[in-house]
């Protein structure tokens, strides 16, 4: 069996998937290794994964990010606030993540290292090693493709692709524009790769999809915009499966997803649900005297007291709840309401579930539009939307039949594809035999140089 190191951004968005992913492998036999955030380690350690902690200077806290970095607060969605994010989250701290990294490799010599498109060290790997002499690289891809295409629009602005060649070329001056926005940004990933030893040669955002052996994007060629200029090494797998809810205890009123009213689920997701009045609160008020049954699934455990606070009384249609497992309620649903993360989107759309999306942030408004591209949901183009923004679109998705049509013809695509499979047998062709690793060089002396920490095991009964 393989030995993989499975490497994620300490961020709850980007582990979840790669610990999903991880937890197969595990099952399959394969050794695996999580490297990521320490309060992660939990977690790796009950899908019966070993663990090694990211460096203290790249041990970062999604949760604590506006306190650490009261700056980023102030700053505008959109180049200011990415860059701002990559020069402290993505690049600034990967030296040390690289470094850790090479110590772990001689410790754990993997067959593969697999992560998601934050994690900037399988670039590194690919452009400081020969492809015989390092592992076999795979990259997740849990957002929408932002690599550069003339077929596309630039990323970011959350405008939908048109065919012809005057939209070729209006996007082809689009990204030029994007290149010279972020040229400062290019300068600093450039000097943080070249402290590494490593030239980098591509645009900074194209890096990722260009340096690994495999890019796997997480969804189906459905929900992305078609383009003659991919990689041949990226490939769709489809979507992941949503976590099992496993002994979660039902509410009380779960009998009332199936009484008959249409469900209608709201959430703010797993991250950016800090501020609940963005979204959940104005769904709940939006939606008070329809003949729907509102889930306010707030995912924080004071979350049900907040939205009372917030309301002189709580609707008679609405359930608050703090963490309620998605695998078992949206099979109820009828729409989701959602700030539009990329893994509950795919989510409901594995489940047929069409959405309401309200975006601003982050890769949010990409997500958005492909929802309304594909014809799965409604984009609201806004991340606070008012009261009768909400109370019209989410109408207009439970009264339109296409919307529950088109969500239906997702799910089914989705239903054809098995991630786990694609992934189990790019491992299973990279193991190699233990004892034979002739030619299985890790390079330059500084691989070698050995890290005293220890790597964390799971319990020997797991």
């Amino acid at each position: 069996m393989a030995k993989v190191i499975v490497g994620a951004t300490p961020f709850q968005g980007h582990v979840s998937p790669v610990l999903t992913v991880a937890a197969d492998l595990v099952r399959r036999g394969h050794e695996v290794v999580v490297y990521t955030g320490s309060r992660f380690e939990e977690r790796a350690l009950a899908i019966g994964a070993r663990f090694q902690a990211l460096p203290p200077e790249a041990d970062l806290d999604d949760r604590t990010l506006d306190s650490l970095f009261p700056v980023r607060a102030t700053l505008p969605p959109g180049p200011a606030q990415l860059s701002f994010d990559f020069e402290n989250f993505f690049l600034g701290h990967l030296p040390a993540q690289v470094r850790d990294l090479r110590a772990l490799l001689a410790k754990f010599p993997a067959d593969v290292v697999l992560g998601e498109l934050g994690f900037w060290s399988i670039p590194v790997l690919s452009l400081s090693m020969a492809p015989e002499e390092r592992p076999t690289l795979v990259t997740l891809g849990s957002v929408p493709l932002l690599i550069q295409s003339e077929d596309t629009p630039a990323f970011g602005a959350g405008i939908l692709p048109t065919p012809g060649e005057e939209a070729r070329a209006r996007n082809r001056a689009m990204n030029a524009e994007v290149r010279q926005v972020f040229a400062e940004l290019q300068g600093f990933g450039e000097a943080t790769l070249e402290s590494l030893g490593v030239t980098m040669p591509d645009y900074l955002f194209d890096a990722p999809f260009r340096r690994t052996d495999h890019y796997l994007q997480l969804t189906v060629p459905s929900f992305e915009y078609p383009r003659s200029d991919l990689p041949e090494h990226l490939q769709f797998v489809g979507t992941l499966p949503p976590a099992s809810g496993g002994d979660h205890v039902e509410p009380a009123w779960w009998p009332e997803l199936s009484a008959g009213r249409p469900v209608v689920v709201v959430t703010q997701g797993t991250v950016a649900n800090t501020d609940l009045n963005e979204l959940v609160i104005p769904t709940v008020r939006a939606l008070a005297d329809l003949d729907v049954l509102v889930v306010a699934a707030t995912v924080r455990e004071d979350g049900p007291d907040l939205v009372r606070q917030a309301l002189a009384e709580v609707p008679n249609n609405v359930r608050l709840a703090s963490f309620v497992p998605f695998d078992r309620l949206l099979p109820h649903a009828d729409a989701l309401v959602t700030n539009g993360g990329y893994g509950g989107v795919q989510t409901a759309l594995y489940h047929g579930v069409p959405l309401v999306v309200a975006s601003a942030s982050e890769d949010k408004p990409e997500v958005a539009a492909r929802v309304e591209w594909s014809g799965t949901g409604v984009n609201l183009r806004t991340g606070t939307p008012e009261v009768t923004e909400l109370r019209a679109a989410v109408q207009t998705v439970l009264h339109d039949p296409g919307y529950h049509s088109r969500a239906g013809i997702m799910a089914k695509e989705i239903s054809q594809y098995n991630p786990f499979e694609t992934i189990a047998e790019i491992v299973d062709l990279s193991a190699r035999p233990r004892g034979r690793q002739k030619g299985r060089s890790y390079g330059p002396s500084q691989w070698f140089r050995y890290d005293s920490s220890p790597l964390v095991s799971p319990p020997p009964d797991r």
